[in-house]
């Protein structure tokens, strides 16, 4: 008798609980928001985040709040929210590197997206060819005839071996029939920009929004981004599609849950965000940073960043095998 009422107290038990998953996701959310930007504060991704999430939490009528957790190109952040509990209550961004560069390396042991539920996708950031403005070279077209007829003398600045605008350029350079001298700066724009300034290079390639200084002074002139519609900041830069060249590649911002938060709350959120994403106070916002807002929901998004990887792994596993890439 007393394993029956055990048994029959444990079925209860469960039958509630299956029940309980819906009614909770329904009140969802009952405390604030963790969002978890997987680089330093005050950088460009943490100041999207922060700008949708502030808007985005109107609407959940509980705060998102941001905390910036560094380390392993975006792996000690994102493999935070990974292992997180699946309630909803934590989020993270991630960024190029969290879905190409860090998984194809292999830098953190158990590092997977199958961990993960993405959300959306709020934003590109297309990589752009810039040279000096009082250079020898006014179009694409100059600089593609000058590095035909002089192969590998052209300095071009990138941001590492290996990086995403390394890969970018070997792509360009395949496609054009040219070679540059490609000259490594792994610390980011910043070194790019000094380069650029003294001369050491004559053109270097990074988002048009890390060059929004020295464009808006005049020193430096974008003569094509690498997208397939031109930047509503920088209207000017025709996009490499336009010129013959179709190639589309730079950075971008997702949004992600650990696998496993419930359906009808990853829903909530992605109606959430994206009704933050279509008001004309983030529009507004993002069209000061020479950011691109493209929206991708969840299904969307998850079948994007598959083909992404697929593609990314692909080349960099050629790369390896030329001898140019070390894995």
């Amino acid at each position: 008798m007393q394993a029956n009422a055990l048994g029959r107290a444990i079925a209860v038990s469960v039958l509630a609980l299956s029940f309980a998953g819906p009614a909770v996701a329904a009140e969802y959310p009952t405390k604030d928001v963790r969002m978890v930007v997987a680089w330093g504060a005050g950088g460009g991704t943490d100041g999207i985040v922060r700008k949708i999430s502030n808007i985005a939490e109107k609407s959940l009528a509980k705060s998102v709040y941001v905390e910036n957790i560094e380390g392993g190109l975006s792996a000690t952040g994102v493999m935070d929210i990974m292992k997180a509990r699946p309630d909803g209550y934590n989020l993270a961004s991630l960024t190029y590197d969290s879905v190409i560069t860090v998984p194809w390396q292999k830098l953190l042991p158990g590092y997977s997206l199958d961990k993960l539920k993405l959300i959306c996708r709020i934003t590109s950031e297309p990589d752009a060819i810039m040279v000096r403005a009082d250079g020898p070279y006014k179009t694409l077209g100059d600089l593609i005839d000058a590095a035909k007829k002089d192969p590998g003398k052209i300095k071009l600045g990138i941001q590492g071996v290996g990086s995403r605008v390394h890969l970018a350029m070997l792509r360009f350079q395949d496609a054009t029939g040219t070679k540059f001298n490609l000259v490594s700066y792994p610390g980011g724009a910043a070194p790019q920009k000094e380069a650029i300034l003294s001369k050491e290079v004559a053109a270097v390639i990074t988002s048009l929004g890390d060059f929004a200084s020295l464009i808006q002074s005049g020193d430096v002139r974008g003569i094509a981004e690498l997208s397939d519609a031109r930047n509503a900041t920088y209207p000017d830069v025709p996009t490499a599609k336009e010129l013959g060249v179709d190639i589309q590649i730079g950075s971008f911002i997702l949004l992600a849950a650990p696998a496993g938060t419930p359906d009808d709350i990853i829903q909530k959120l992605e109606k959430t965000f994206k009704d933050a994403h279509e008001s004309q106070d983030f529009r507004k916002w993002l069209a000061t940073t020479g950011v691109s807002p493209t929206w991708l929901g969840s299904a969307e998004v998850t079948q994007w960043a598959m083909d992404t990887q697929k593609q990314f792994f692909t080349m960099m596993d050629g790369l390896v095998k030329q001898g140019v890439l070390k894995k």
